[in-house]
């Protein structure tokens, strides 16, 4: 049964409403959220120069980038739900100033502590931002051709948004200094923060924010996401990492039976009863888990295995951005001719066989003839599924519910992705290990040493623990498709009548 009744549909849009504000509005969410995406990966390249400046350590650097998934993944749920109850423009506007400070804060810190604290608070203005942006679109935009092309334009930035930072992240690096990689958000954070006066702001939940759930939910999300995280660092009968998963389990325990019992939830339960919203949401996981172990794993591939800089790097991944571009832009287009999971499934399918083809890399393998194909194929697969699973996330919602819902979206993708990049470690590991014992130590020290057979002996290693894992995640992808494809059975979206339509202005 659909959340939405007639009384609880927004007003037809102003005739008298000029098209170019629908156009700057879909500017402003579309830069937004590629802003917050970007970062994702934006400093990966850059984390040779971090280290060297401020000389921290190998454990301390990777959480550079832990510190943000952790504090981006775990906020997500209270972020959607803020911009419920206090107003989604006046949220975004929260989110991006956090993100513009904690980036000006970022680019200015002078020991390895500053850097992660700042991006910690990156995380939270961007837990902050993202579910509101995504929920804005079902604001300003009309449900069917209009806010599927704003949908297209928005799974395009969540897609190329991690491709776009990398490309970036190499070129500041290489040509400015890895703090630019902080500073580019600035001028970009002011220019959404001003063009924000363009959207609407759309209907407010009137109930007080749940706290024990916040509590809850935040802090056993925050607990997994970790426990996920060091497991891959510090191994998984870690002493410490036994215990965040014990403190994820008994909180989220709590937080279930705190959402059931409250009468303003946190995060709905009647969102998962509908079959195409919880099929979105579980593919999402596995679309996260895939898509973050192809970067890592990719970009170790290409800077220790081929010898690449970090420009060369980054613009090896040109051609996953053309792909994730190309799918957007067809997937908005078919959604009104064809079902969501007609186009979501095969894109998956397609995913599954540029990974399986990565899985045959071997060290010695041409890039333009093996990689990059591989590459643009599974980035054509990724795209065509972003949009029908955007879509089903918020598709039938009320619009007070809108935020929540878009944050449960962003969510599975980031616990997705810190899951399955922690298992897939775990695989690559274990793979390169068995061919030469520690094979990243002796692959660095051999190097150092100037030792040609035994450098090419763990490259050998490392590369077939890296494809070992390109396989596992074919298999992830392959597990999507089969989720769409029995819980997804919503219909091509329709055009609504005029006095259905969603605000524009």
């Amino acid at each position: 049964m659909s959340d939405i009744s007639p009384k609880s549909l927004p007003a037809p849009p102003d005739e008298a409403s000029p098209p170019s504000r629908t156009t700057l509005a879909l500017v402003v969410i579309a830069a937004a959220q590629l802003m917050v995406a970007l970062d994702s990966t934006i400093t990966n390249i850059a984390l040779p120069s971090i280290q060297t400046d401020l000389g921290m350590s190998a454990s301390g650097l990777a959480w550079v980038v832990n510190a943000y998934a952790l504090a981006f993944g775990g906020l997500l749920l209270l972020g959607g739900r803020s911009g419920d109850l206090f107003g989604r423009r006046r949220m975004l506007r929260v989110g991006l100033v956090i993100f513009i400070c904690a980036s000006l804060l970022g680019g200015l810190a002078q020991i390895d502590a500053h850097l992660i604290a700042a991006r910690i608070l990156q995380g939270v203005g961007a837990a902050i931002a993202a579910p509101t942006a995504l929920s804005l679109i079902t604001v300003n935009f009309a449900e069917g051709k209009p806010r599927n092309k704003a949908m297209g334009v928005y799974a395009a930035m969540s897609g190329m948004g991690s491709v776009i930072g990398l490309l970036l992240g190499g070129s500041l690096t290489n040509y400015l200094d890895w703090r630019w990689v902080m500073f580019i958000n600035i001028p970009i954070g002011i220019l959404v923060l001003a063009g924000t006066r363009v959207l609407a702001e759309g209907e407010r939940n009137t109930g007080g924010l749940d706290i024990p759930g916040a509590v809850t939910g935040t802090g056993g999300l925050l607990a997994l996401v970790y426990g996920i995280t060091r497991g891959g660092d510090a191994g998984w009968t870690d002493p410490l990492t036994l215990a965040s998963f014990a403190a994820a389990l008994v909180l989220l325990a709590v937080f279930l039976a705190v959402q059931s019992r409250s009468a303003q939830p946190m995060m709905p339960l009647h969102l998962f009863a509908d079959r195409n919203r919880s099929g979105s949401y579980v593919t999402m996981m596995f679309i996260g888990a895939g898509m973050f172990g192809t970067f890592y794993f990719l970009s170790l591939y290409m800077q220790q295995i081929h010898g690449y800089g970090a420009l060369k790097t980054g613009l090896s991944y040109l051609p996953f951005s053309v792909g994730v571009g190309i799918a957007a832009s067809l997937g908005a287009k078919l959604l009104t001719r064809t079902a969501p999971r007609m186009i979501a499934g095969p894109g998956l399918l397609v995913g599954a066989c540029g990974m399986f083809w990565f899985s045959t890399l071997e060290p010695g393998s041409d890039y333009l003839t093996q990689v990059a194909p591989a590459m643009f194929l599974t980035a054509f697969g990724l795209g065509c599924s972003f949009l029908p699973m955007a879509l089903g996330a918020v598709s039938g919602v009320r619009d007070q519910d809108a935020g929540i819902a878009s944050a449960l979206l962003n969510t599975s993708q980031q616990v997705g992705g810190a899951l399955g990049l922690g298992a897939l470690s775990t695989v690559a590991v274990t793979a390169a290990d068995g061919r030469l014992p520690d094979a990243s130590s002796t692959f660095f020290k051999a190097a150092a040493a100037g030792d040609a057979p035994l450098v090419q002996k763990a490259a050998e290693a490392l590369t077939h623990g890296y494809t070992t894992a390109f396989l596992v995640a074919s298999g992830l992808f392959a597990a999507g498709f089969v989720i769409v494809m029995t819980a997804v059975n919503a219909p091509r979206q329709e055009q609504p009548a005029p006095d259905t339509a969603a605000p524009v202005g």
